[in-house]
């Protein structure tokens, strides 16, 4: 006979009630050309030079240089998984390459075209959510 005490199924009961109400929370990036958000969004997602990071809620949480703003090939691809290390499901940018947004969709995320400055791209996504 197995003997649990009244703490231990409260605490399983506690852990088991976390996870199963766990969301994923919104992490959103905008590929933009310079590190302000009064910058413009950059017109190729893949060699954006910079990647500013936002939250939910639209706060600036993190401002990333693009490891991949140079390579020879496959940038989209190699962005996308850098980004979705970082916990963004969604992505700004003017335009998306074909296998770029092939990668996307293979993890889930979502992306949007947009033209403008960056402060304008987040007040967008917000809308949208």
């Amino acid at each position: 006979m197995l003997k649990i005490g009244f703490v231990s199924i409260v605490v399983l009961v506690l852990c088991v009630g976390a996870f199963a109400g766990e969301k994923q929370e919104i992490k959103f990036a905008v590929a933009s050309d310079g590190k302000e958000i009064t910058s413009k969004v950059s017109s190729l997602a893949g060699r954006s030079p910079y990647y500013l990071i936002f939250d939910g809620s639209g706060k600036l949480i993190e401002t990333l240089n693009n490891p991949d703003a140079d390579a020879k090939g496959g940038a989209g691809q190699s962005v996308v998984n850098w980004l979705s290390q970082k916990g963004v499901n969604s992505v700004v940018a003017g335009t998306f390459g074909d296998r770029m947004v092939s990668a996307m969709k293979d993890k889930g995320m979502k992306y949007y075209e947009f033209k403008g400055t960056v402060e304008d791209a987040v007040k967008n996504v917000l809308r949208q959510k």
